[in-house]
């Protein structure tokens, strides 16, 4: 059993109550950490504070770095896709992936910490002759980045990446469900020669850690993933410094009459929608299937659901585990128990063992019911047909969330109208709303967020443009 404090100036201080961290299939306690009070948060944001002011790394320092990091993690990537299966409850699979994934993030970091620049200012004036005026884009200073418990490796790293690639400190704060993987990761980076004070880590809670964090006042930036509510907490106290948000999302995904290939449509949305077990911002939730091909989707969906494998403790590499705790399953067996009392049918699944829920599929729902218009994050999707591409379309957008949307149809007319019509910051044509390369630039409208992340995107939101204007 591992336990970690806080990696402050490259050294960890072990200090506040303790947490533990449990086993997600068992609930047995498989780590612990310290929980930092707020004399350990300003400690780790004042070191990084000065650690930004006296260490100023090349672009290729960085690119070094970076691809060093890149090196270990993959030396490293059976072993820590082993840590990932029990603190986050992965399928052996799902944490595989999720390392290579973070490798990608990470090498596309280093590429583009030698892609930084500004642009010519054109000074048509006649009076500005004599003068010339270019930009330069240079780091914000300090970032705290506030990491979420679903994918812990590869959604850190897409913070951290891009904030050291810009060439700023960053004070990461990851969640206290999965925080083992993230403190693996800090001392990959002290073993690739990242100078000690640039990437610091505090452990604890964000109702405690995560509040000292919000009130210091070095901090030049904060990036969060997690849920709307807590994102709207973030922006309201932390001013007009910059802020990222990664937040939530009810994902729709629209089966026109006319798709190319049902049985596709159908497995990539099951397999999509209960993949992670569902806990992910941009997992399938919402299908719309048009009425001329649902009983054929239903039965394609129903037939490919049964045949997935529920994983456990002693075999992870099923298709299907667990969620992040018990307490999570319960949350989504009411929602389902409450959508029934008013009127859905489950089609399959719908049974709870402890943190273990069953992939599910519930028809004949509507829009007001919970499980269809909030975020339900668990391996849930709901079916529901429809006849017009129009009404669809406002079924789709009515939500309070709009990250990602996903539509099949060959219909060329109707893709151009989906694309204006739909209110997401990303519509997939022919694919599902899961879709997501990790060089994208990837951020929502409406509560699901402000900002992007990409590794080049990213690097925009880590930066300022600086105006300099030269006269002769």
């Amino acid at each position: 059993m591992e336990k970690y404090g806080h990696f402050v100036d490259g050294k960890w201080i072990e200090a506040g109550e303790i947490i533990p961290v449990t086993n997600k299939y068992t609930g047995d306690t498989y780590g612990e950490i310290y929980e930092a009070d707020e004399s350990i948060v300003n400690k780790a944001v004042q070191n990084a504070y000065e650690s930004f002011e006296k260490n100023e790394l090349s672009a290729e320092d960085r690119f070094t770095i970076l691809n060093k990091a890149v090196t270990l993690i993959d030396e490293r990537k059976l072993e820590l896709a082993e840590l990932l299966i029990y603190e986050a409850g992965k399928t052996r699979k799902d944490a595989v992936t999720e390392i290579e994934r973070g490798i990608s993030t990470l090498r596309a970091s280093a590429e583009e910490a030698k892609r930084i620049t500004g642009q010519g200012v054109a000074l048509p004036n006649s009076a500005d002759k004599g003068k010339l005026a270019f930009t330069v884009r240079v780091p914000v200073g300090v970032v705290v980045a506030i990491t979420p418990f679903n994918f812990p490796f590869n959604l850190t790293v897409h913070k951290i990446g891009p904030a050291l690639a810009a060439g700023n400190a960053v004070v990461l704060k990851p969640a206290e469900m999965t925080p083992l993987i993230a403190c693996k990761l800090v001392e990959i980076f002290k073993e690739a020669g990242l100078p000690d004070g640039l990437f610091n880590l505090v452990n604890g809670r964000g109702t405690q850690t995560g509040e000292y964090l919000l009130k210091n006042n070095l901090v030049d930036m904060y990036t969060f993933t997690g849920s709307p509510k807590v994102g709207q907490l973030i922006k309201s106290k932390t001013g007009i410094r910059k802020v990222a948000l990664e937040l939530g999302n009810n994902s729709p995904n629209i089966v026109h009459k006319d798709v190319d290939d049902l049985k596709r449509a159908a497995e990539l949305c099951v397999s999509r929608g209960f993949s992670n077990a569902g806990q992910a911002c941009i997992s399938v939730q919402r299908i719309y299937v048009h009425e001329e091909v649902y009983d054929q989707f239903l039965k394609y969906a129903t037939e490919f659901t049964k045949s997935l494998v529920l994983c456990s403790e002693d075999n992870p590499d099923g298709d299907v585990g667990p969620v992040i705790s018990e307490r999570e399953a319960t949350r989504i067996e009411s929602w389902i128990e409450e959508a029934v009392q008013q009127g859905a049918k489950i089609i399959v699944g719908g049974q709870r063992k402890r943190s273990q829920f069953e992939p599910t599929i519930l028809a004949d729902v509507s829009q007001s019911m919970k499980v269809v218009c909030e975020e339900i994050f668990g391996p849930v999707i709901t079916i529901q047909k429809y006849q017009d591409i129009d009404d669809v379309l406002h079924k789709a957008n009515d939500s309070t969330m709009g990250l990602q949307v996903g539509i099949f149809t060959s219909n060329i007319q109707i893709v151009m109208k989906s694309i204006k019509k739909l209110k997401f910051g990303g519509v997939i044509v022919n694919n599902v709303s899961t879709y997501r390369e990790d060089v994208m630039p990837y951020g929502g409208v409406k509560n699901s967020g402000i900002g992007k992340e990409g590794p080049k995107y990213a690097i925009l939101e880590m930066t300022e443009e600086k105006l300099i204007v030269l006269d002769a």
